[in-house]
């Protein structure tokens, strides 16, 4: 083991988490030849097996699973170490490390470029997740900050929300509801939706909002995917259950339609969320001041999304 590299570790780590040396790749930007070389080196050092495979899949050894443990370890401390270092640098020369729940890439990019613009010489690393994946890199101190709809209530973190999440229910702008106020629930129930799978965040935001109204919905399909969402709306597919904040560029094109459904949108808030006794480098600090200070404001003004149809539900 004296010769195995950080490097190497970080590479069995990703490898490990994702159970998967492709999704490893993808991660780490490295081509698959590359992630594979990695772990056979640290095997090499090791002196046994950390994988093994199975038909198609991959588990962890036994010492593979040993090793994943004190790997962590390492890594953390590396990073516990950056991240005192850092704060000789201040906020300038700093690097940002941030992780988003899917539905957040339609617009936290442009809060980054003007956290940069404010901050120059500030790195910038941002990582798009669904919300297992997320609450993961909370939960192994993977991350400076995260920002999601749910802070989690298993994990000790601490959360602030920033800016309000409306979720609205989306037609073609030529369904026969498009034009109707108040529509009723009853009504809504007797059209075809287009949903995300059980387990995602937007699928629980959807169980908030419908309550005990959701087991009685007439779901035709289940997609992983919200841009495929989205285009199967405007095909004609049914409608949909979405946030706002992912549908901005179809509303000014006219190419989808919020309906005027009782009791919508319903809304829920962004949250910043950190562990509660991670030391936050001066970067991330600042960030998070940042969103909590003008976080709203310039989600509003990216998404150009109307407050008067985000009203709170009554």
């Amino acid at each position: 083991m004296k010769n195995a590299t950080l490097r190497q570790l970080k590479v069995f780590e990703t490898v490990a988490r994702n159970l998967s040396y492709s999704r490893a790749a993808e991660e780490l930007h490295l081509t698959q030849p590359a992630v594979s070389t990695q772990v056979k080196t640290l095997e090499g050092h090791v002196g046994l097996p950390l994988f093994e495979q199975l038909g198609k899949k991959i588990y962890l050894t036994p010492a593979g699973t040993e090793l994943l443990h004190f790997s962590r370890e390492i890594i953390q401390k590396f990073q516990e170490a950056e991240e005192a270092l850092t704060q000789f640098k201040g906020i300038s020369g700093g690097k940002l490390n941030v992780a988003v729940i899917s539905a957040g890439d339609y617009f936290f990019p442009r809060l980054l470029v003007e956290f940069a613009r404010r901050h120059a010489g500030v790195t910038l690393n941002l990582t798009v997740h669904n919300r297992e994946e997320l609450l993961g890199l909370l939960a192994n101190n993977l991350t400076d900050l995260a920002i999601m709809v749910r802070p989690p209530k298993d994990l000790d973190t601490m959360h602030e929300s920033f800016a309000p999440h409306p979720y609205v229910i989306v037609a073609p702008p030529d369904h026969p509801l498009a034009n109707k106020k108040r529509i009723s629930m009853a009504t809504l129930k007797r059209e075809p939706f287009v949903v995300r799978e059980k387990g995602s965040d937007t699928w629980n935001s959807m169980e908030e909002g419908f309550g005990e109204h959701l087991a009685s919905l007439n779901i035709a399909m289940e997609i992983k995917s919200t841009e495929t969402i989205k285009q199967a709306v405007i095909a004609g597919m049914g409608i949909s259950f979405l946030s706002a904040h992912t549908i901005s560029l179809e509303l000014q094109a006219g190419s989808l339609a919020i309906l005027d459904v009782q009791g919508f949108p319903v809304m829920l808030n962004w949250y910043v969320v950190h562990r509660k006794n991670k030391r936050l480098p001066p970067v991330a600090l600042a960030f998070k001041n940042f969103l909590l200070n003008d976080g709203a404001e310039l989600v509003q003004k990216i998404l150009r999304f109307d407050p008067v149809h985000a009203r709170k539900r009554k």
